[in-house]
């Protein structure tokens, strides 16, 4: 997998953080640097340590499941970019209700749901024999990114990118489950 590719995975892995984002941009009157860097640092360090666990736990049990490998690669990423899809459009405008807390906990509880996705695409890439630490890292630093964006976007613009943001998020991973498994069928 080349970088190209990572950085795809990674946008498209970032998107949930990058909605929040925008959501608590609407809930500040103005976006300070300590804004910034919560958002930036909590979703772009749980973006970069779920993908780490999950690749930890799928190249332990890879061995049994190396001939599907590109089968489950192909599931998980197609039903994680199906949710992101499906979720975009059951919501008009979730930022309405924002939350200007940038608390420990609040920004705990996000970064987890944000990142819960990238816990499975996690375990997809140890099959998919990457480097991790790469990978990881780029996710990492785009989630990281993207959510300052987000935050910044939101304050300025408002809810009009969130949905916007998950449905491009979600077509991404299909396409890159859909790519792993036609490589692995054709080559």
């Amino acid at each position: 997998m080349g970088i190209a590719e990572i950085v795809l995975i990674a946008v498209g892995l970032a998107m949930d953080a990058f909605a929040v984002s925008i959501g608590k941009g609407l809930s500040v009157k103005r976006v300070e640097p300590r804004h910034s860097m919560s958002v930036g640092l909590w979703f772009g360090g749980f973006q970069a340590l779920m993908p780490l666990v999950g690749y930890f736990l799928g190249i332990s049990f890879a061995s049994f499941v190396s001939s599907i490998d590109h089968w489950i690669a192909f599931v998980l990423l197609g039903v994680i970019g199906a949710n992101m899809i499906r979720e975009a459009k059951g919501d008009e405008c979730e930022c309405e209700g924002a939350n200007a807390d940038f608390s420990v906990r609040q920004m705990l509880l996000l970064a987890i749901a944000t990142s819960i996705d990238a816990l499975a695409v996690g375990v997809s890439l140890a099959f998919l024999g990457v480097d991790i630490w790469t990978t990881v890292a780029v996710i990492g630093v785009v989630t990281m990114l993207l959510s300052m964006m987000g935050l910044r976007i939101g304050n300025i613009f408002g809810c009009r990118f969130k949905s916007h943001a998950e449905v491009i998020g979600g077509c991404v991973l299909i396409l890159m489950g859909s790519k792993i498994l036609v490589e692995h069928l054709w080559v």
